[in-house]
Order: C-alpha cells, then sequence, then structure tokens
C-alpha cells in the first residue's frame, strides 16, 4: 500500500557531504512524522533525527550542527543533509513515516535502506 525508496547514499571522505531523500508514495492520505535511522554493523538501529508534519525537527546529539532534516509535504518527501561527515556516522540509513492510508487506517512504513560509509 506505500512504499518508501530512499536514494543519496556512498562512500565519502572524512569532512565530506552527503544528502539522503526518501521518497513516499502510494495509497497515501497524509504523512505525519518522517525521519532517518542508522544501523551501524552490530549496533543498535538509532533515531537520527525526525520532523513532524509542521517542521518541528529533533535530532540524536551526536549529530547535532552537522546534519539537517527537511521535508516537502507535497512530494511525501524528507530529507537528511549530512554536513562534516566522520567515520562514526558509518551505517545504513533507513527513513520512516507515519502514514494515514486513504483508507484511513494508519501505519508505520520502512523504506530498505541507504549505505552510507565514510572512509578515506
Amino acid at each position: 500500500q506505500v512504499q518508501v525508496v530512499e536514494s543519496g547514499g556512498g562512500l565519502v571522505q572524512p569532512g565530506g557531504s552527503l544528502r539522503l531523500s526518501c521518497a513516499a508514495s502510494g495509497s497515501i492520505f497524509r504523512i505525519y512524522a518522517m525521519g532517518w535511522y542508522r544501523q551501524a554493523p552490530g549496533k543498535q538501529r538509532e533515531l537520527v533525527a525526525n520532523i513532524s508534519r509542521g517542521g518541528s525537527t529533533n535530532y540524536v546529539d551526536s549529530v547535532k550542527g552537522r546534519f539537517t532534516i527537511s521535508r516537502d509535504n507535497a512530494k511525501n518527501t524528507v530529507y537528511l543533509q549530512m554536513n562534516s561527515l566522520k567515520p562514526e556516522d558509518t551505517a545504513v540509513y533507513f527513513c520512516n513515516a507515519d502514514v494515514r492510508l486513504v483508507s484511513m487506517q494508519t501505519g508505520n512504513y520502512w523504506g530498505q535502506g541507504t549505505q552510507v560509509t565514510v572512509s578515506s
């Protein structure tokens, strides 16, 4: 019913930048909170940043001042601008969305993930 697709990952040197995008599509009436999570090898998945439909944001302390989350409600899309990347940012980044379907049911949906590797 809903597809969530991330893009924009890749290999970048320390200090570099990447911009992740995530688009949701399908039987969507409205998307509420959207967020980015990451999971490094051997570690639990953690919240990186999230954003409400109205634009309120929340960041994990380790990325504050370096990452910026934004969204385009008309396009059902959320972005993560990542600057000053560090090797410890290496992880698979997942997009998450709280969705109300056209049927009025609600659900939480995940993308398949995109790899971000920070290495020289």
